[in-house]
């Protein structure tokens, strides 16, 4: 894979939440990008585990934070998805605009679990896009991580009230050979 993966805070904060971010940087090292709005989701100071994960993402220069200029087709973009307009009648996060906007820019890929906000876009965009769980079954094709592995890691996004679309890795993984396009 070549293309980056701009990845929205809901996508990005399910590896962060479990401290299992080591596993992007291994499967996506140099193109991962977070969209500045989504780095400034982060900070939070009740969670301060979630930028630190960034932050050390990018000090091993794994993460790249993009910014939009104002003048700019993208930013144009993220302010009709983050505002109330005719083109765009449902308005999304800062988080999910700014991701959907670069990766359109960027032909990239779009990293986001929130389907119901963005499924529209991506449609209307035409762009690619993964899920956490089509992350960790990639992970699982590349023998990076074994199914055992993978369904812990989905119970403790789980615990962490990730929305992943299956009980267990196992389960979306089923799903996933029974109907690929899923």
């Amino acid at each position: 894979m070549t293309d980056s993966i701009f990845f929205d805070t809901d996508c990005i904060s399910a590896f962060l939440w479990i401290r299992n971010e080591s596993l992007l940087a291994k499967m996506y090292f140099g193109k991962i990008v977070i969209p500045k709005e989504v780095y400034d989701e982060m900070d939070k100071p009740s969670i301060p585990h979630l930028k630190a994960g960034i932050d050390r993402l990018i000090a091993e220069r794994a993460v790249q934070i993009m910014t939009m200029d104002i003048l700019s087709e993208e930013y144009a973009l993220y302010r009709s998805l983050t505002t109330l307009s005719e083109e765009y009648p449902k308005v999304i996060g800062r988080g999910e605009a700014a991701s959907i906007a670069l990766a359109k820019k960027y032909n990239g890929i779009l990293g986001s679990n929130n389907l119901r906000d963005i499924k529209q876009y991506v449609e209307a965009f035409s762009l690619k896009h993964m899920t956490t769980g089509d992350i960790l079954v990639e992970a699982y094709k590349k023998k990076l991580i074994t199914e055992h592995e993978a369904n812990t890691i989905w119970a403790n996004m789980l615990k962490k009230k990730r929305k992943l679309g299956a009980s267990s890795f196992t389960e979306f993984l089923q799903s996933k050979e029974e109907d690929p396009s899923k």
